[in-house]
């Protein structure tokens, strides 16, 4: 099906840099774009078409209503737009403007599971999001609770996280216990001064609007009016994911995140949040989102160097299992061995005799 359909001069800035929107376009649904002087041909699976049309519509809408897209958003929008028929660009646009905090910037989600992450959060009171590192999971929560304290839906943010080395040994650290427990919780610091201006996230932090601080200090609370999010929670025990999924209180909302695949416990602790999924999975008002590489927004080598050592990870299981297989065999035969000596050393004597 091909089908022209006329353009505003302003559409050109929907095209995107060297064209890599309209590229984004065509991959995703599968049609091909023709510009022209006044118009835009569109051609490929009516469906498909349709969509596309559709999208050119929605963005001479908003752009006629006055909504501006901030650097690299639309390009994320499309990305979202092109893997689920369900969303519209003026959805996604409506959306992201709710979600928009301080005037600075717009929580935008850069994937079809990072979508879905947002709207968990909105709809449930605790949602676990787990997945790989560079998926967004702590950097949209910070973001969605920054939304809700400056949106008067909720007093304050709790950032949490369990003070577990990963690895290293770090031995006796200097100072105050402020002094000590800061550096495990610096990425939280991050991602706040990289979304409000670092004047007021010191004032915040100063009144207590916002706290971060180790899991450890979460006993004994209750925590209402407030949106609580609980960083790297593959390292807390059992005990620990158990007080803390305890600790939600009125008008509240709690974000569990980590990565199963990076956890720093001692050999012998089962990670709390893998006890977690398997108890929690059934509870009605809770939500599990899960995401994957093709949710890296990091550096694009990020998204290259997890497929390769998940690929490493599958080839190790692939080459242990014939030695394992080999393994239990050699065992079998040699209990078989110890099983016939052990009989002829306890046969009757006249047939030892006999032997």
């Amino acid at each position: 099906m091909k089908k022209n359909i006329d353009i505003s001069p302003n559409i050109e800035t929907l095209f995107g840099t060297r064209d890599e929107n309209l590229h984004v376009l065509e991959d995703g649904l599968n049609i091909t774009i023709d510009l022209r002087s006044d118009s835009i041909e569109l051609e490929g699976a009516a469906r498909d078409v349709a969509r596309a049309e559709q999208l050119f519509s929605d963005y001479e809408q908003l752009q006629r209503t006055g909504f501006t897209f901030n650097n690299g958003d639309l390009n994320s929008m499309l990305r979202v737009l092109v893997s689920d028929p369900s969303v519209s660009l003026r959805g996604l646009a409506e959306a992201s403007k709710q979600r928009s905090f301080g005037g600075r910037r717009m929580v935008q989600p850069k994937s079809l599971n990072q979508r879905r992450y947002l709207e968990a959060i909105e709809k449930h009171d605790m949602v676990f999001g787990i997945g790989p590192a560079g998926t967004g999971k702590t950097y949209l929560a910070v973001a969605m609770a920054i939304s809700a304290l400056l949106a008067k839906r909720v007093n304050r943010i709790i950032l949490a996280r369990p003070a577990v080395e990963a690895g290293e040994r770090l031995g006796f650290l200097p100072g105050t216990l402020q002094e000590k427990i800061d550096p495990y919780l610096r990425p939280l610091y991050d991602a706040l001064y990289d979304m409000l201006d670092p004047e007021r996230v010191d004032r915040y932090l100063e009144k207590n609007v916002i706290e971060i601080a180790p899991i450890a200090f979460m006993r004994g609370r209750t925590l209402n009016d407030s949106f609580v999010i609980l960083d790297e929670a593959q390292n807390t025990t059992s005990e620990q994911m158990k007080m803390f999924v305890t600790r939600l209180g009125f008008n509240s909302k709690a974000v569990i995140t980590g990565d199963v695949t990076q956890i720093d416990l001692p050999s012998a602790r089962r990670s709390g949040l893998l006890e977690a999924i398997d108890i929690l999975k059934k509870v009605e008002g809770l939500s599990f989102v899960y995401f994957d590489q093709a949710d890296v927004v990091r550096h694009h080598l990020v998204q290259r160097i997890i497929q390769a050592y998940d690929e490493h990870k599958e080839r190790l299981g692939q080459e242990q299992m014939p030695l394992l297989a080999e393994s239990k065999a050699n065992g079998r035969a040699l209990a078989g061995q110890v099983l016939e000596q052990e009989s002829s050393r306890t046969a009757p004597a006249e047939n030892r005799i006999a032997e």
